[in-house]
């Protein structure tokens, strides 16, 4: 399947899930409220963000109830700033508070992974270095997670197991060597790219020697980060991995590395705080 149709898949398949998992078989403290209710309401942020999980929303409130009407004051990507208003909800006042925590909870995490992306890619914006996700993404969100990267400026790296090689210790152990492991990836699928990790500058070399497609260099120090950069450049992309924060991310960027993943963009996401606000009711 294609990304964008997955990614698709991904968003209704979330909607239908959050909502099954908060709604159940119905909101019993929404009955409190006359069914002919209608309300008008906004969702903001507290703090400064990177929005992310439009589409996300839409459909949730799609599947819950297609009278709600919504008119979003910024698109995915935008910059927020604390206190702006991001949504503004109208419909009946008894969806719109049902459906609020399972869109709260799906924006504040992806705007989560968005922000903290932005604050790294901010950070070596000037560099040229590329900044990668990885699969260590919170279970079931794999897609949106990896969206939300995007939308923070970061790029994707492989989305699951097929799309791309990515060989590690175990595997070359069981392959008998680098070497062996990059022929048997080229001849299993030769339109897919070929990564392998690497510990040492002898693998380094043996990665490089093997023609693979991207190197990663795995807790390389600083000073022999720049001494793979003097051996590799040009012959594969050198991706640096481990030890990334943003207290070492940038001079991890300035040792000429090609790019540099962290698992720390989508694992140890931190959730934006939003708040939905009811304006004002009326009987329809």
């Amino acid at each position: 399947m294609h990304y964008h149709e997955a990614l698709a898949e991904e968003i209704r398949t979330s909607a239908a899930r959050l909502l099954a998992e908060d709604v159940g078989p119905g909101d019993i403290t929404a009955q409190l409220i006359p069914e002919r209710q209608w309300a008008s309401a906004r969702v903001i942020t507290r703090e400064d963000a990177v929005l992310c999980g439009v589409a996300f929303v839409d459909e949730l409130f799609r599947r819950l109830d297609s009278r709600v009407t919504l008119n979003w004051q910024h698109a995915d990507g935008d910059r927020l700033a604390a206190g702006d208003t991001l949504l503004e909800l109208e419909g009946p006042a008894r969806s719109l508070l049902t459906g609020e925590r399972a869109a709260l909870n799906l924006l504040q995490t992806l705007s989560g992974t968005a922000t903290r992306t932005r604050a790294y890619v901010d950070l070596i914006e000037d560099t040229g270095v590329r900044l990668l996700d990885t699969r260590k993404t919170l279970p079931g969100l794999r897609l949106a997670q990896k969206y939300a990267v995007t939308c923070g400026g970061g790029y994707n790296h492989r989305v699951g197991l097929y799309d791309a090689f990515l060989i590690k210790e175990n595997h070359i152990a069981a392959c008998g060597g680098i070497a062996a492991a990059v022929k048997e990836a080229r001849d299993i699928a030769k339109d897919l790219p070929v990564e392998v990790e690497v510990e040492t500058f002898e693998e380094l070399d043996q990665a490089l020697a093997a023609s693979a497609d991207v190197v990663m260099l795995d807790n390389f120090s600083l000073d022999d980060l720049r001494e793979a950069v003097r051996r590799g450049s040009g012959r594969a992309t050198l991706e640096a991995s481990g030890n990334v924060s943003d207290a070492t991310l940038r001079s991890i960027a300035e040792t000429g590395v090609d790019c540099i993943s962290s698992g720390a963009l989508t694992k140890d996401v931190q959730s934006i705080d939003l708040s939905m606000r009811i304006l004002k009711t009326e009987t329809r």
